[in-house]
C-alpha cells in the first residue's frame, strides 16, 4: 500500500520551520533545519521544553507552522484530516507513556486488529499474532487489557500496533524513558532489530545521549527550539563542535573521553533562561566562550565539516 522508498533518498525535510502557540509568546521551534533519510534512524537530543515533541508533532501534521517547509515522503505532512489513509498509514508515532497512549478497556487482539481493519489490511488472528511474535511477546496476553501487562509489554504492544500498517518512517517520542534501565535495553535492541528487517526509518526522540547512541546513525542537538549542531553519532559524541553538545556529552560518564573529558564537566552553567532571547545565541548566557559577538547577531546552522553542521560562532575542537 504504502509506495517503495528508494535507498538514500530523503523522506522528511524541515527547512526553517517556525511554530509557535497561542498560550505563549516565543516560538517553540525557531528556524529548525533537518533532513531523514530512507533508512536512517535519527536521534534529536536535548533538556525537557527544547521542542523535541512539537517538533515530531509537526511533521505529523498535527500542529501548523508559522512558517518554513516541511516535507514527508515528497509531499506535505498527513495531518488528521486532510491526508489520506496512505499518507497517515505511512508514517506512524510511538508515546513516551505506552499506558497512557493504549486503550485501557480495550484487549491487546483489539488494539492490534484496530489499526489494520481501518486501513485495509488482513486483521486475522494469525496476523495478530504475527505481530505479537514480532516483538516477542507471548500469545497468552491476546485477551488482556493493558493495565494487565508491564511496562516494556505494553511498549511492545505500541511498537507492534505502529508497524502493523508498514509504515516508512516512525517517530519515537522518549520511548524507553518511562521504563527501568534492563528493560530500555530490551526494548532499545528490539527497535534496532526490527529496523534492520523491516527497513523503515526513524525520528528517536530522548534526553538521553546515552540510549541515543545506541539506536542513532546521526544526532541533532536542540537547544530551545533550535538545532544547534547535526552530525554522525560518534563524531557529534566523541567531538562535539557546540558548547551545548559538549556540556550534554560532559553530562553522561560513559561519554566522557579522558582527559579532554574531565575539562566538559560543568561546562553549561545554571539553567536555560526563563525569558527567550529576541536577538543573539540564545546559549550565551549559559556559555563560558561567548563573547560580544553572540549578544548581538544569532548564529545560523552552517555546515562545518562534510558530516557536520554547527550554528555556533565558537565552534570547539578541529
Amino acid at each position: 500500500m504504502n509506495p517503495i522508498i528508494a535507498a538514500g533518498s530523503t523522506v522528511v525535510t524541515l527547512q526553517d520551520v517556525r511554530v509557535s502557540y497561542r498560550s505563549r509568546a516565543e516560538p517553540i521551534l525557531r528556524g529548525v533545519t533537518l533532513t531523514l533519510s530512507a533508512g536512517e534512524t535519527l536521534g534529536v537530543v536535548g533538556e525537557s521544553g527544547c521542542g523535541k515533541t512539537t517538533l515530531l508533532r509537526t511533521i505529523l501534521g498535527l500542529i501548523p507552522t508559522d512558517s518554513g517547509v516541511v516535507e514527508v515522503l515528497g509531499g506535505d505532512p498527513p495531518g488528521l484530516k486532510d491526508g489520506s489513509p496512505a499518507s497517515r498509514a505511512a508514517i506512524q508515532l510511538v508515546h513516551q507513556d505506552p499506558f497512557a497512549s493504549l486503550n485501557p478497556r480495550m484487549t491487546i487482539r483489539q488494539i492490534l486488529q484496530a489499526p489494520l481493519r481501518i486501513n485495509g489490511y488482513e486483521h486475522s488472528a494469525s496476523r495478530v499474532r504475527e505481530l505479537l511474535d514480532m516483538v516477542g511477546l507471548s500469545h497468552s496476553v491476546l485477551e488482556n487489557l493493558p493495565a494487565q501487562l508491564s511496562g516494556g509489554q505494553r511498549q511492545r504492544i505500541a511498537i507492534a500496533r505502529a508497524l502493523s500498517i508498514k509504515p516508512k518512517v516512525l517517530l519515537l517520542d522518549e520511548p524507553v524513558s518511562a521504563l527501568d534501565v534492563s528493560v530500555q535495553a530490551q526494548v532499545i535492541n528490539l527497535i534496532n532489530d526490527l529496523q534492520g528487517s523491516q527497513g523503515f526509518s526513524c525520528i528517536f526522540v530522548s534526553h538521553d545521549l546515552a540510549v541515543v547512541a545506541q539506536v542513532a546513525n546521526r544526532i541533532a542537538v536542540m537547544y530551545l527550539g533550535q538545532v544547534v549542531e547535526i552530525g554522525d553519532t560518534d563524531s557529534v559524541l566523541t567531538e562535539p563542535a557546540h558548547p551545548y553538545s559538549m556540556a550534554l556529552a560532559a553530562s553522561v560518564p560513559s561519554l566522557r573521553q579522558e582527559p579532554r573529558g574531565e575539562s566538559w564537566r560543568g561546562l553549561a552553567v545554571g539553567e536555560p533562561p526563563s525569558e527567550m532571547m529576541t536577538s543573539g545565541c540564545t546559549f550565551r548566557s549559559r556559555c563560558w566562550v561567548a563573547t560580544s559577538r553572540c549578544d548581538v547577531e544569532t548564529p545560523r546552522l552552517v555546515e562545518r565539516t562534510s558530516s557536520r553542521q554547527v550554528a555556533c560562532h565558537h565552534p570547539q575542537g578541529r
